[in-house]
């Protein structure tokens, strides 16, 4: 078995792409990617495959000049900017005498680097893990060896591997233990927001798209921010004081990019319910990308996966100030509601009607009214009371008489159905428009 380098700084990019071509594009992501992890690129090999190998992904031709470049620009770490099977990074590894890591382990690897808070650690450490635990099977000899050789321990006995595995299943049940307590206390603090009645406004969009230093602009907060990709990974929270619709809660989430690992969302839930129960998405679009038309795609498909597609969203085109004729604008609907704001969060241009364009949002999009809830609909209650929807509530015999304000996401999602208690709540609702 090759050693392992420690260092694998200098680093191959393999691009797999289809038969319909290599795009340069997914290719420059993929280097930024590597570079914000801490490699070099030494070199790039586009790979076209037109059936995937099951030993190797790309064809032995590409492993053969994979090869080669690793041996004359001294490769020590192959990136391949596509998912690998255990046994596929095993024969990789094997055949090029270098460490190799998919896109995912790439991704993961840099969580693991920004990391700050002890939720983020957590929340990558149990991504990792449960990445790690279908390649324990790489290429470790002693992971065969069997307990025994000893009086008193010779026979059958248990595997390194089963060993590694066992402790690694008791790890990850340890670490969603924490982060379940962890989840708990984040929704008691945001079930104290909905009490309070406070808007709440979540920043979402690509890596990089300017997304921290739009928080810091709009709030005066001081969030990390740097030209790079997943410069954050821990959510920030601020009051946005100064609108007309009074004060809001914004958030900063984490970026999102193509093709983000499952376990990543899977283990960030309770980071990626800052959006997901937003009253409005700010959605922050790099206006200079020339890829920004599919980037707004690709951050839908991730909304569509945690759940917050649905929510009202006002897209926000940043970086401004990088366009040749950039000015600051704000495009309305056939009705006059705000659907685009152009700005330059550096410069500070389009700042102001991003703020009235968010208030007047705010504003428009809530439902308020006064309803009667029988004795019946003690459950339907109480999901308004966690909701933050109760204003005021006055017991009488038949129920409770209710003044509600609630955004009007909010009321769909709790008054959605044919239950009679919620219909009726419903009825009430209409009547009062």
């Amino acid at each position: 078995m090759f050693e392992r380098s420690k260092r694998g700084e200098r680093a191959l990019l393999i691009q797999p792409h289809s038969g319909s071509g290599d795009d340069p594009a997914v290719l420059e992501e993929f280097a930024e990617l590597a570079r914000s992890a801490g490699a070099t690129v030494a070199a790039t090999l586009p790979a076209r495959i037109d059936r995937i190998n099951p030993a190797t992904l790309i064809g032995s031709g590409k492993v053969e000049e994979a090869q080669s470049l690793c041996s004359a620009a001294d490769i020590d770490l192959v990136l391949v900017n596509h998912p690998l099977s255990p046994v596929q990074e095993r024969n990789l590894e094997r055949a090029l005498q270098c460490r190799v890591v998919d896109r995912t382990g790439l991704i993961l690897d840099i969580f693991a680097q920004r990391a700050r808070s002890h939720e983020g650690k957590l929340q990558v450490e149990l991504a990792q893990l449960r990445h790690m635990a279908t390649r324990l099977v790489r290429g470790w000899t002693h992971l065969e060896r069997q307990r025994g050789g000893a009086i008193g321990l010779r026979g059958p006995g248990e595997t390194q591997l089963e060993t590694d595995r066992r402790l690694l299943a008791k790890r990850v049940d340890t670490l969603s233990a924490r982060l379940d307590k962890v989840e708990v206390q984040r929704n008691q603090m945001r079930r104290a927001r909905l009490r309070q009645g406070i808007p709440r406004v979540a920043l979402v969009g690509y890596t990089n798209a300017g997304k921290s230093t739009l928080f810091n602009a709009l709030t005066g907060a001081d969030a990390w921010e740097a030209d790079q990709l997943f410069a954050t990974l821990d959510p920030t929270i601020r009051r946005l004081e100064g609108l007309a619709c009074g004060e809001v809660v914004l958030s900063d989430t984490v970026g999102f990019v193509r093709d983000l690992p499952h376990d990543l969302v899977a283990a960030f839930r309770s980071t990626l319910s800052e959006a997901r129960d937003a009253d409005l998405l700010l959605h922050v679009v790099d206006a200079a990308d020339p890829q920004r038309e599919e980037r707004i795609g690709q951050v839908g498909e991730v909304l569509r996966e945690i759940g917050a597609d649905e929510i009202p969203q006002l897209l926000v085109f940043n970086k401004i100030d990088r366009l040749e004729e950039g000015a600051a604008r704000v495009d309305v609907d056939e009705e006059g509601e705000a659907m685009r704001v152009w700005v330059s969060a550096r410069t500070g241009a389009g700042l102001e009607p991003l703020r009235e364009a968010i208030s007047a949002r705010l504003s428009g999009e809530r439902v308020r009214g006064r309803v009667h809830l029988s004795a019946l609909a003690g459950r339907l209650r109480a999901r308004l009371f966690a909701a933050g929807a109760v204003r005021h509530e006055v017991a009488d015999d038949d129920g409770w008489q209710i003044e509600l304000d609630m955004p009007l996401a909010t009321a769909q999602q709790i008054l959605s159905g044919g239950d009679p208690e919620v219909a009726a709540v419903r009825g009430q609702l209409l009547a009062a428009s």
